[in-house]
């Protein structure tokens, strides 16, 4: 029966969006969308979801041989898993009539009932209803994907797909809720959080350090990356699906999207020069694993502030976090925690950093600015977003550890994840 509960699963998640879903609700007559705004987000929201596939190449290159398919696997199957799990209740939960300030009602927009092609002026007055939870939608598959870095080599691919549920619906959802909702409880207190800093990249980061610490050291921490090329690949489809995510979250083709695209840009390429730089600053070789790092880096950390601050400020940010995450990632390496990826040290600390930066320059609110409100409630933001995330996503890996042991056995994790996990291997490895 074990083997069959997840086919089962899926066959009741089906019935139940083919009798509970609804009809698309077409416009009314005179009533319009902004064709410009919508095909702009319908390009966002196709760059977003490219950054998945990237995130597969940009993990897959960076772990050992014997596990490049099963890591890669779990980037890519975040895109089956979270977007019939959105239809049905995510994102209801992130974006449903609020409860509390804490999160959705998770009857508000079941199965998408009521997500029309008319617009919700509640979150967007210029695109369809359906193609803003579309773009959502492409925030949430990316996030419980940039967890997998920190476990990789050692963790059953069922009980990752049980976990990334659990994930997003008792951590992603009201974290979005809080942050991005007009009623929500972060959005409340005047929490600056542009295109998910906080949401994706600190709740997947923190998430990841609770992970590592959970399932324990692999037998053999092997730190060196199988294809290069790969990591450099996933690295420029990361960077270029980035455009959507922060350019998109404008939620049209406005003066902020421009704003957002060239902080973006800017900030990326500072980070990646600050780590390649200080690689040779601390006597070592200016490597492409290094310059790959930083670019991402400087991604994580524009996030939250991508359109509330000037282009200088981005390239501040840029810098900062490069050294910062560097930093972490060196002392991560030397610590008990094996968080393979550095997925901590990079989004998390990265999210962090973006967060606190975007609270001193964001303009006409930043600390920079002689206001203290927003920096003070990004602070208490950061503190609770983290308990959160920790203490919760912690929990689920116990309950998940109970229902479905997560950990491969030792002879698996030897003969890597691709062959016990999958059945399947690289050609060149037997």
């Amino acid at each position: 029966m074990s083997k069959k509960i997840n086919f089962l699963i899926l066959l009741s998640l089906v019935l139940i969006c083919l009798f509970a879903g609804t009809p698309y609700d077409a416009l009314a007559p005179g009533e319009t969308i902004n064709t410009g705004d919508t095909a702009w987000m319908l390009v966002s929201s196709a760059f977003v979801l490219l950054m998945t596939p990237g995130l597969a190449f940009f993990y897959g290159g960076m772990v050992t041989k014997k596990s490049i398919i099963s890591t890669m696997l779990q980037s890519f199957v975040a895109l089956g898993v979270i977007s019939v799990l959105w239809v049905v209740v995510g994102f209801s939960l992130a974006f449903g009539e609020s409860l509390g300030g804490f999160v959705g009602n998770p009857a508000t927009f079941f199965a998408f009932k009521g997500v029309s092609l008319r617009p919700n002026p509640e979150f967007s007055e210029n695109i369809p209803f359906l193609l803003f939870a579309l773009f959502q939608l492409k925030f949430a598959i990316i996030t419980p994907a940039l967890i997998t870095g920190s476990f990789a080599e050692r963790i059953r691919f069922r009980s990752y797909i049980l976990f990334m549920v659990l994930f997003s619906i008792f951590i992603y959802a009201p974290l979005a809720h809080m942050t991005w909702h007009p009623e929500g409880l972060l959005r409340q207190m005047g929490v600056l959080d542009f295109a998910g800093g906080t949401v994706v990249h600190m709740s997947a980061g923190i998430a990841a350090l609770a992970g590592a610490i959970y399932l324990g050291k692999r037998k053999e921490r092997i730190e060196k990356p199988a294809n290069i090329p790969f990591v450099i690949l996933g690295t420029g489809l990361l960077w270029f699906g980035w455009f959507g995510f922060n350019s998109g979250s404008a939620l049209g083709a406005n003066t902020d999207a421009v704003i957002a695209f060239a902080n973006t840009n800017l900030a990326s390429a500072t980070s990646m020069l600050t780590w390649i730089f200080l690689e040779r600053f601390q006597n070592r070789k200016m490597s492409a694993l290094g310059a790959c790092i930083g670019a991402i880096v400087g991604l994580v950390a524009i996030t939250p502030a991508a359109g509330f601050v000037s282009l200088g400020a981005s390239i501040f940010i840029g810098f900062v976090a490069s050294i910062v995450s560097n930093f972490a990632i060196r002392l991560n390496k030397k610590s008990e925690i094996d968080d393979t990826l550095d997925v901590f040290p990079s989004h998390g600390v990265g999210g962090i950093v973006g967060m606190i930066l975007t609270a001193v320059l964001a303009e006409d609110v930043g600390l920079i600015y002689g206001e203290t409100t927003t920096f003070i409630n990004h602070v208490i933001a950061l503190v609770l977003v983290a308990v959160f995330t920790f203490v919760g996503s912690y929990a689920l890996y116990k309950i998940t550890d109970v229902l479905l042991s997560m950990r491969v056995r030792e002879d698996q994790e030897f003969r890597g994840l691709d062959a016990s996990q999958h059945g399947e291997y690289l050609e060149e490895e037997y």
